[in-house]
């Protein structure tokens, strides 16, 4: 499919999503963008599997990533786009293929821009973290993403969202003795142990801590359940997947150590965790772009890649056209209104333009 970058943003969101890139199944859609930007004078570009990657080289004094993910959740029924009213519908369309359509657009027409700036399209962004093609550039051409602040176009809806929680995933065991179920009393019911893992996730209170002026809202919860060896035994073991969201204040290592804490007494394993990112808002390069688009910044309260910019030293927010709440959703859908907004304020700030104080469309 050839993409139409002189059409307008939301149009080319529709466009976007008509084009399937569930998670490592991205290549028609990675072959588009390159053949759409691939020969434009003002732009260099490369290709790392299924992720492209944009540069200007103006000998600008700095340089700014906008980057997005390109792939999606597995479709529901939601392909090709549909418009009902102001409302583009379809998988994608708010994350975050609406958010690439301001990319591509700002791609295309910007040959001049205040700083040099770097256009980063990504694969596997909605999967396992070894699969991510930011991290695999990360890890090949780490120069390509060398840059002095960086925009995440995750759906936000139109409202500057600091830094990003970590994520943390681990299993709490109870344990027993086997038993025949005819002669229960002989064990130790795991599963009937299990009810104790749970009461203290009832009774949890999750803290709230401010981080750089933004509160974050954190959550300890069962995700997952197991246990049970036939309908005659009386189980051995019982494992509660945890899943813990916490603030940028702590590390991973900290966030492990609290979950240990929470279930002492009990086996934790930890199974995967990453660190979040915190808001920098005390950073000039992100308070100067949170007051050229308007609006009070508020916490990021899930994860994103934001945190790999982190990693690397790069102050990075999240910014973009959507709601972020209906990402993934069958009814997935994005305010036209709101992408071609988006787009106009990153083109001004790009282009150096005095911020200007509109209203934020909602989404």
């Amino acid at each position: 499919m050839k993409l139409d970058l002189s059409r307008s943003a939301a149009e080319l969101t529709g466009q976007l999503v008509d084009v399937e890139s569930v998670s490592g199944d991205e290549a028609a859609l990675a072959d588009a963008i390159e053949a759409a930007i691939g020969g434009l004078p003002h732009l260099t570009v490369h290709r790392d599997g299924h992720a492209i990657v944009a540069r200007t080289t103006l000998g600008r004094a700095s340089r700014v990533v906008l980057a997005g993910h390109i792939d999606t959740v597995p479709i529901a029924g939601n392909v090709p786009s549909h418009i009902e009213g102001d409302l583009l519908y379809g998988c994608g369309s708010c994350d975050m293929k609406s958010g690439v359509a301001v990319q591509l657009r700002l791609a295309s027409q910007l040959a001049e821009t205040a700083s040099d700036v770097t256009y980063v399209f990504y694969d596997c962004e909605e999967v396992e973290a070894e699969r991510n093609g930011l991290l695999r550039l990360s890890r090949h051409s780490p120069e390509l993403l060398a840059c002095d602040f960086a925009v995440l176009m995750e759906p936000t809806d139109g409202q500057v969202e600091g830094g990003c929680q970590g994520t943390l995933r681990a299993e709490v065991r109870a344990t027993g003795v086997r038993a025949h179920s005819a002669r229960s009393w002989m064990g130790s019911n795991a599963v009937h142990a299990a009810a104790g893992i749970l009461d203290i996730l009832r009774a949890y209170q999750p803290r709230q801590p401010a981080v750089d002026g933004l509160t974050y809202h954190e959550g300890l919860n069962a995700v997952g359940i197991s246990g049970g060896i036939a309908g005659n035994v009386i189980p051995d073991e019982c494992v509660v997947q945890v899943n813990y969201r916490f603030a940028p204040d702590r590390s991973a290592e900290q966030a492990a150590a609290h979950v240990r804490e929470v279930f002492d007494g009990w086996q934790v394993t930890i199974t995967d965790s990453a660190c979040g990112a915190r808001p920098g808002l005390d950073q000039p390069a992100v308070a100067s772009f949170a007051a050229a688009m308007g609006g009070a910044p508020r916490a990021k309260l899930g994860w994103t890649d934001v945190a790999r910019f982190a990693a690397l030293g790069i102050p990075a927010v999240n910014y973009g056209p959507g709601d972020p709440q209906l990402a993934h959703a069958k009814h997935e859908h994005v305010a036209r209104a709101q992408i071609d907004e988006c787009e106009a304020r990153i083109r001004g700030w790009l282009a150096g333009e005095p911020a200007r104080h509109l209203p934020v469309v909602d989404g």
